[in-house]
């Protein structure tokens, strides 16, 4: 091996070794296509929700004002069981990649990860709990996909690179779901489902395909 080759793999572990102190970099490829499988499963459920209303429109604002409290309650806990789902999947992987790696599941890194991503999450989810609650449901399902993407884009300076441009699909299809209100469940089925699919098969294929 010449000098300058050992220089280069010198210059290579170091920027891991700085990667690793700066940037939680053990997010799986298989939590974004198990969060998005679950994605798509919730939307399916839901949309047979919907289809059994008899009702004329599948336009989602005007079924959930027409049918009241009942139809809303249904998909509330729909959405409930499938965020609990990919949550649980997400967690999942990444902890085994974790592992696997030898980088530890919650250290700093982590933490300033996750609080930068809740923040705009959290603020997100009580202005549209307040919505909802004023019966206001036109703008919620393009805000789902907009607080969520900015909360991407936001702690992706704490992991990989790559989940910000995730972060930018999921701004793009909130903000196109604005001019086409009421059929936000078709945005959320690309969004949190297609494009988590996507996203996590690219990973898979960039960090982890050859290391198995």
């Amino acid at each position: 091996m010449s000098e300058q080759q050992q220089s280069l793999e010198d210059l290579q572990h170091i920027k891991k070794m700085m990667e690793r102190s700066s940037r939680f970099i053990s997010l799986s490829g298989l939590s974004g296509i198990a969060a998005g499988i679950c994605a798509l499963i919730g939307a399916w459920f839901a949309w047979n929700r919907l289809h059994r209303t008899q009702s004329e429109t599948y336009d989602l604002v005007r079924i959930i004002t027409t049918n009241g409290a009942e139809i809303l309650d249904e998909l509330f806990w729909i959405a409930t069981y499938t965020f609990i789902g990919a949550f649980i999947s997400a967690f999942f992987f990444t902890y085994l990649r974790s592992r696997k790696d030898r980088v530890p599941m919650f250290g700093k890194t982590t933490m300033r990860l996750l609080w930068n991503v809740v923040i705009p999450m959290a603020v997100g989810g009580i202005f549209l709990i307040r919505m909802m609650y004023n019966g206001e449901f036109e703008l919620v399902a393009p805000g789902c996909l907009i607080f969520y993407g900015l909360a991407l884009v936001n702690g992706s300076k704490y992991t990989l690179g790559e989940i910000r441009y995730l972060g930018y699909g999921m701004l793009a299809l909130g903000i196109m779901n604005l001019f086409y209100v009421g059929y936000g469940l078709y945005f959320w089925a690309m969004g949190f489902g297609i494009l988590h699919i996507a996203y996590g098969i690219t990973m898979w294929m960039k960090y982890e395909r050859n290391s198995n």
